[in-house]
């Protein structure tokens, strides 16, 4: 007889590297559990009806697969809005063989906002809430051979639900991540709830809450549990009766527990089967980690009885081009990311994200700040409330098996711009937010509860986070360490989550804004009287030079502080919001580490240098190839590298080796001052790890001694990219042809015929407008099969436009 395993943790190579014949031996009947995943040839209807006939006859399907998102191109278009309405999804269900001893269920991941099912025209369920999954059961509406399910999304305006729509992303419609369909015995086990009482070095307890439905009398009911350790081996097993709806399992004294911490996320796993007269009717298995952690009053964190800064940053829940409905490969691709930046912890913001991303933080070490989408819009009336604490609920209890996740929050910035009448009333807000925080203790005794940017309510979750951007929205970044002095005192247990900045890719200054808050002169001129800003994020440049200034001084201020909890970046990756139609990128939030394909900026490296082991080095900056200044006057370049001494060559020749010193600011006393020669300058960085090995990075610098006058005109090219696109650049040019370098003003493209942009992608050259990066801007053309060449048109007011014709290659 063969065997099949179908469960969230796959236990199936396991078993069979140890035999697990002699376990079934014991049985005479196995009930097979599936997981079937069902993306695949789908249809969809872009109509907001409520009709299921009108919907039945509609003859405009079209063939989709999951994740599906009807928004994945207009957030990011050149017209104000987005589409906030209904669709329905179709799918035929071909069930061959219905067993009368199995259940059918639906287990949906995502789907945003309201989703209604229907199998074969019957009502099965409706569900509120865009991003917890929902399983429904289907048994009783399904046939042999076709079933049609039909699905509604509606991601309308619609107060009552969270988040409010005054957040700062956008809530895209559609079922956005993954569906399944599951079948499993009649009497099952509908889930298991895992916690770990006891942790230590040396011994560890384990307790498993296995809830079985549709078993009216336990009597003759058994169940068989196991614990495997990270190399599969069983390292205990239980046996015993049923004791009504919900069995509590306990293992004891664990010996010599393998912790699951950042650096060696161990990964136990534990089954429990159904056993009815001695016959298995049901299996489930989930992964567990040892750990314990502690939030020291007014002092660090602690994991597993040892200090952890956490070095952490946000991540939303979209990618270029899909917006939200992102595959899971490209879930993992960003965790990936996170993790070799050297991060231990990620924010996810500001709501529950696709499973995919907590299995990531579970196999790579990330600690998690989990959140409910209580994001602005104040306190609501009491459908608000209901749906909100049914949000929190649904959260903890599929969330609660991971040992990645340390931190429920209950919201962020609950009270500002509020949606109802009164919604501002703290009084009333801190007695739900009481309420909230009841319920998640009561769910999950074992976590924190936290929120950020909601002063009044700081005492009553356990862990709080005020809003410090110091050097962004107010102030200077170098007022940081007075800041997080204060919060220290002020807050019992405080963390501090965002702080960062935006920066477009490309744009540098020989000069940004010092950590003062200061605009100085670039040298052409003599000193001029310092200007001070005030609020960075309005008056400032948005060069990544300020930016990586601005992380390189929290960073060296979070890691030389013993005392310190530790803090998270806002936000990895640039992210749509349609709170920014005016950016450098429209309705983009540009504060990403990296771009909104992922691509990392200049700052990504900085992170890295303080947080990675992987040896590296990197000049800053590969998106500061053309420099200008008067001759003789040198410049600082920075090295950020986690190596602890670099050699820094010009023109092949050494400048000297430095000796990294993590008390030293910029980059760690990585720097030197170079005068650069006229036109290119190569300048190559050595880095030295403790073993001898040598990393190196290289850039080649343009530089020259002529300033540039005003924008007179635009310069036009196109070259073919690997992925037979074409990339087109537009420069600004003066009167004697020479880019200006100065020049920020918004450039729109146009392709005219023989292809088309690569646009509303949210990125450095996926966008139709956007700011000039140091007198530069770029658009991705995807080539068409009409004609042997291309056409283009780039404009401003200023320029009225030019024109581009080249040859397809």
């Amino acid at each position: 007889m063969k065997f099949k395993i179908y469960n969230s943790t796959n236990l199936f190579a396991i078993l069979l590297l140890l035999g697990f014949n002699s376990f079934y031996a014991q049985t005479s009947e196995r009930v097979e559990r599936t997981k079937t995943n069902i993306d695949l040839e789908w249809n969809y209807l872009e109509n907001a009806t409520k009709n299921i006939t009108e919907v039945k006859n509609a003859a405009n399907w079209t063939s989709i697969n999951l994740p599906h998102t009807w928004n994945s191109q207009d957030v990011t278009d050149n017209d104000p809005g987005y589409r906030r309405s209904a669709s329905w999804y179709k799918k035929n269900l071909v069930i061959s063989n219905i067993d009368a001893n199995k259940l059918y269920k639906l287990y949906f991941e995502g789907s945003n906002i309201t989703t209604t099912v229907y199998v074969n025209g019957k009502e099965v369920g409706v569900h509120i809430g865009g991003y917890i999954g929902f399983t429904f059961d289907i048994t009783k509406f399904i046939q042999e051979g076709n079933n049609e399910v039909l699905v509604r999304v509606d991601n309308s305006y619609n107060i009552e639900i969270i988040p409010s729509q005054k957040s700062d992303f956008f809530i895209y419609g559609g079922i956005t991540r993954d569906v399944w369909l599951l079948t499993m015995s009649n009497k099952t086990i509908d889930n298991i709830k895992i916690t770990t009482p006891q942790v230590s070095e040396k011994a560890a307890s384990l307790q498993v809450i296995a809830t079985v439905k549709n078993v009216t009398n336990s009597s003759g009911f058994s169940f068989v549990a196991q614990l495997f350790n990270p190399k599969g081996k069983i390292v205990a097993t239980k046996k015993g009766n049923l004791s009504g709806e919900a069995t509590t399992i306990v293992f004891n004294d664990i010996k010599n527990p393998e912790l699951w911490d950042t650096t060696k996320p161990n990964l136990y796993s534990v089954s429990v089967s159904l056993l009815e007269n001695g016959i298995q009717k049901d299996k489930i298995s989930d992964k567990v980690g040892f750990r314990w952690f502690e939030f020291k009053d007014n002092g660090p964190f602690l994991l597993n009885g040892k200090r952890l800064l956490i070095r952490g940053t946000h991540r939303h829940e979209e990618l270029a081009g899909v917006g939200a409905a992102m595959s899971n490969e490209q879930h993992r691709n960003d965790m990936e990311s996170i993790k070799e930046m050297g991060a231990n912890f990620v924010r996810l913001a500001h709501y529950p994200q696709d499973p995919e991303i907590y299995k990531a933080c579970d196999e790579l070490g990330l600690l998690v700040w989990d959140e409910l989408p209580w994001c602005r819009g104040g306190l609501g009336n009491e459908v608000w409330q209901t749906n909100a604490k049914n949000m929190l609920g649904e959260m903890i209890n599929q969330n609660y098996n991971h040992p990645s996740i340390i931190l429920w929050s209950l919201g962020n910035e609950m009270n500002w711009l509020p949606d109802f009448e009164d919604g501002d009333n703290t009084q009333r807000t801190n007695v739900f937010l009481t309420e909230l925080n009841d319920i998640a203790h009561k769910l999950d005794s074992t976590r924190k509860t936290a929120i950020r940017k909601y002063e009044e309510g700081a005492k009553i979750v356990d862990v709080f986070s005020p809003s410090i951007w110091s050097g962004w929205y107010s102030g200077s970044y170098k007022s940081y360490k007075k800041a997080v002095d204060k919060y220290k005192l002020d807050y019992k247990h405080f963390i501090h989550a965002e702080y960062g900045g935006d920066s477009h890719v490309g744009r540098h200054s020989e000069n940004p804004i010092t950590g003062e808050g200061q605009i100085k002169s670039e040298g052409w001129e003599e000193a001029i009287v310092q200007t001070k800003v005030a609020n960075i994020a309005q008056i400032g440049d948005w060069s990544e030079n300020y930016i990586v200034d601005l992380f390189d001084w929290h960073l060296h201020i979070s890691e030389n502080d013993p005392t310190f909890v530790g803090n998270m970046q806002w936000a990895f990756k640039d992210f749509a919001t349609p709170l920014r139609p005016e950016d450098d990128i429209p309705y983009m939030n540009q504060k990403g580490l990296v771009d909104r394909s992922g691509n990392p900026k200049d700052a990504y490296y900085v992170f890295k240098s303080y947080w990675s082991d992987k040896p590296f080095a990197y000049i800053e900056s590969h998106t500061w190839t053309e420099r200008q200044g008067p001759k003789n006057t040198p410049r600082i370049l920075n090295v950020y590298s986690n190596c602890p001494k670099v050699e820094f060559f010009q023109n092949g020749v050494s400048l000297g080796i430095k000796t990294r010193d993590i008390t030293a600011f910029p980059a760690c006393g990585l720097t030197w001052e170079v005068n650069f020669a006229d036109g290119k300058n190569t300048f190559i960085a050595v880095g030295i790890s403790n073993d001898g090995k040598k990393v190196t990075d290289t850039i080649d610098v343009n530089y020259r001694f002529t300033k540039n006058g005003p924008a007179d005109g635009l310069k036009l090219s196109a070259e073919k990219m690997k992925n037979g696109n074409y990339l087109v650049t537009a420069i600004a040019v003066d009167k004697n042809k020479l880019r200006c370098l100065d020049y920020e003003d918004r450039v729109y493209f146009q392709c005219l015929s023989g292809g088309q942009t690569m646009k509303n992608q949210g990125t450095p050259t996926g966008s139709e407008s956007i700011k000039m990066a140091n007198g530069k801007a770029s658009i991705e053309v995807v080539p068409n099969s009409i004609g042997d060449s291309i056409e283009m048109n780039i404009l401003n007011q200023n320029f009225k436009g030019e024109f581009l014709r080249f040859k397809k290659q």
